[in-house]
């Protein structure tokens, strides 16, 4: 079965930097979208950053751009989120997410396959 493994999450201060990751299992990695969504506490999820199947195209919500970098490795069948200057309002459960074509997007109900999501917390 379809697995999605997040990992890299944690507590840093406000400016610093994590790289959060994503360990995909169980499907032809090279021929899904892959996302990254978040959901801060009370809050609905959002989604943050894609990146098509060859990682020459990527979005960013506008809160991130500039500060967040998506990547993948398509021989580790992973998919990463850098993540510098972060702010307490980045403070979130980071979701990676997988659907399969396409060059990328923001609409969620797109993503068939989920991890189960990594804990971020940024203090002031």
């Amino acid at each position: 079965q379809v697995q999605l493994v997040e990992s890299g999450g944690g507590l840093v201060q406000a400016g610093g930097s994590l790289r959060l990751s994503c360990a995909a299992s169980g499907l032809t990695f090279s021929m899904y979208v892959m996302g990254w969504f978040r959901q801060a506490p009370g809050k609905e999820r959002e989604f943050v950053a894609s990146i098509g199947w060859s990682g020459s195209s990527t979005y960013y919500t506008a809160s991130v751009k500039g500060r967040f970098t998506i990547s993948r490795d398509n021989a580790k069948n992973t998919v990463y989120l850098q993540m510098n200057s972060l702010k307490p309002e980045d403070t979130a459960v980071y979701y990676c997410a997988a659907y399969a074509g396409g060059l990328g997007s923001d609409e969620e109900y797109k993503y068939k396959y989920w991890g189960q999501g990594t804990q971020v917390t940024v203090s002031s």
